[in-house]
């Protein structure tokens, strides 16, 4: 079975598709084509948006889904005239929260996503930076890191940090284990006054040999044999240093970052 889903939104649709794919992911046994559709914030978008959910219609023969977080509700009202199934993600939130605090709420578009906090920005922004300057240990000093991803080359470090940069403003560096570091199997020198800062990455190896045949095709870096040895003995590595791990193969990155952070006691919010 295939179904087409709209993720509607007066802003960015980042929420839309965030917590629609997570529900999405309940239904194993159906195929989803998922479209996003942003900045749906006047008459005039929310009539292209109900046409563009009214071919898909048509074509398929079957109502699509729409993922909704339009705040006008008059907006809301024209794309619910294109038949779809419609799930509002605030709707059960609202009133219930309007009834307790005794408060309507401020219909402020794009508000889940708006520059609304400078310091959370630039917090951000100081982190991100942070995940750049400090990457795949080139010449650093992890002293003020709150995060040190250890692994072998190409297991996901750099984008696990960068995400928890970007959204929890956690100043997260890494450290790619060299052969050398592997065959001594111990912690290189740098790291071991950090220790209680450390986390493990893994793979699977099959997948590794994928990712570096992309990045060197034909090489002796990409050959599953190699990965398999390099894994190895980096697992080696982690379980003598007693250092906490996490496989990436088929783990997202958002689930990767709330199991570092909570592991390592750090406890930040998403911004």
């Amino acid at each position: 079975m295939r179904r087409t889903v709209f993720f509607v939104s007066d802003g960015t649709g980042i929420t839309a598709e965030t917590i629609g794919h997570s529900v999405l992911t309940q239904f194993e046994n159906v195929q989803f084509d998922t479209y996003r559709l942003p900045f749906v914030d006047d008459i005039d978008k929310a009539r292209l948006a109900t046409d563009r959910i009214n071919r898909a219609y048509a074509t398929s023969g079957l109502r699509p889904i729409v993922v909704n977080t339009v705040i006008d509700p008059d907006l809301s009202a024209l794309l619910g005239e294109s038949g779809a199934l419609m799930l509002d993600v605030f709707a059960p939130f609202i009133g219930p929260l309007e009834a307790e605090l005794g408060t309507p709420r401020s219909p402020r578009v794009n508000r889940a996503h708006g520059l609304t906090d400078f310091a959370e920005y630039e917090a951000r922004i100081n982190a991100t930076n942070y995940a750049l300057t400090h990457d795949d240990g080139i010449d650093v000093k992890y002293d003020d890191a709150e995060v040190i991803l250890v692994g072998v080359s190409r297991v996901g470090k750099t984008p696990t940090c960068l995400y928890m940069a970007l959204h929890y403003g956690v100043k997260a560096a890494n450290y790619p284990l060299t052969e050398d570091d592997l065959e001594k199997i111990e912690l290189p020198a740098r790291l071991r006054p950090f220790r209680d800062r450390l986390y493990g990455l893994t793979i699977d190896a099959t997948r590794l040999a994928q990712v570096r045949e992309a990045r060197r095709p034909g090489s002796r870096y990409a050959k599953l044999e190699q990965c398999r040895y390099e894994l190895d003995l980096a697992d080696k590595l982690f379980r003598r240093e007693g250092l906490p791990v996490q496989n990436t193969t088929a783990t997202s990155i958002e689930e990767m970052a709330s199991k570092i952070l909570s592991r390592l006691g750090i406890e930040k919010h998403l911004f």
